[in-house]
């Protein structure tokens, strides 16, 4: 059994660490609020400039050259992995590295194996993880979540987009985690290049009917378009993560903090068990003394 010194030592270490759980919750639960907001606003706003785009598109009939829709054999693949900077955020950032991992030994095997997978992150965990695995990284957008502006992400879209255009990337996959709730974070991969054609049957027949005014002219907005609804995609997909990072960590800590209250009953219980065996002990000691002076 622990003496009494290693189990105080104990309840004094597992008290701190709750206090610190505690904290970190709360700072996660004050972030979660602002990202929540940011996410909510950001996904109507992508989700109509995805439609407008797809109308015009459609108005155009192939008059315009969509540098970012040509299909090619896929030979090369960039996978954008979206993780945090920061851990103790349960299985977040595993996950990601799980889902690039399901990529690389499924649907993209071939190409792995032939050291034709490269591998863009954006979050220090997953920049870590995949240079540790032996992993292809290009870029180090790893202080992205400490500024998180369309600025920042921009920058590491761009590279993904240029790559593709160059050749040097025949199909660009995104792999982040899609915020549902507090609780709930959804392992989403995505096509990101090349652009995937909607369906027929899926555009807006009614928007195709109006009759637009365009200035400048429809081919010019339309080239203007594709390229920023590319990079609002991206960092969609990096306020999604950045929300869900926070949800996971609040998650973690809350029950991080429940295990330490359990952890805390246990070791009382333990200390106080140990204390009355050693009362007990000393009482049986100071008995058997007097009784052995007394038969004196």
């Amino acid at each position: 059994m622990a003496s009494l010194k290693e189990v105080r030592s104990r309840i004094t270490s597992v008290s701190s660490t709750q206090q610190i759980t505690k904290a970190m919750k709360m700072v996660s639960a004050a972030k979660l609020r602002r990202a929540q907001d940011s996410i909510l606003r950001m996904r109507p706003y992508a989700q109509r400039l995805s439609g407008i785009l797809t109308n015009l598109s459609s108005m155009a009939e192939g008059s315009v050259t969509n540098l970012y829709a040509e299909k090619r054999d896929v030979n090369n693949v960039l996978i954008i992995a979206v993780t945090s900077d920061r851990g103790l955020a349960g299985a977040f950032n595993s996950n990601i590295i799980k889902g690039v991992l399901a990529l690389t030994n499924g649907k993209y095997k071939s190409q792995f194996d032939a050291g034709k997978v490269t591998i863009l992150t954006i979050g220090r965990k997953g920049f870590d993880a995949f240079r540790k695995r032996g992993f292809n990284v290009i870029g180090d957008y790893s202080n992205t979540f400490s500024t998180l502006s369309f600025d920042t992400v921009r920058i590491a879209a761009e590279r993904a987009m240029a790559g593709f255009v160059a050749g040097e990337f025949d199909q660009v996959d995104l792999v982040y985690n899609e915020f549902k709730n507090v609780a709930t974070q959804i392992v989403r991969q995505e096509q990101f290049l090349p652009i995937e054609e909607k369906p027929a049957e899926e555009v807006d027949a009614a928007a195709l009917l109006i009759d637009y005014t365009f200035e400048p002219s429809k081919e010019e907005i339309i080239e203007e378009l594709i390229p920023k609804s590319l990079k609002i995609q991206v960092y969609k997909a990096v306020l999604e993560s950045n929300a869900s990072e926070h949800g996971a960590r609040m998650t973690a800590m809350d029950k991080a903090t429940e295990n330490a209250g359990e952890l805390l009953k246990q070791l009382k219980l333990t200390y106080n068990r140990t204390r009355q065996a050693a009362i007990t002990k000393e009482i049986l000691e100071i008995v058997g003394g007097a009784e052995a002076l007394s038969s004196n």
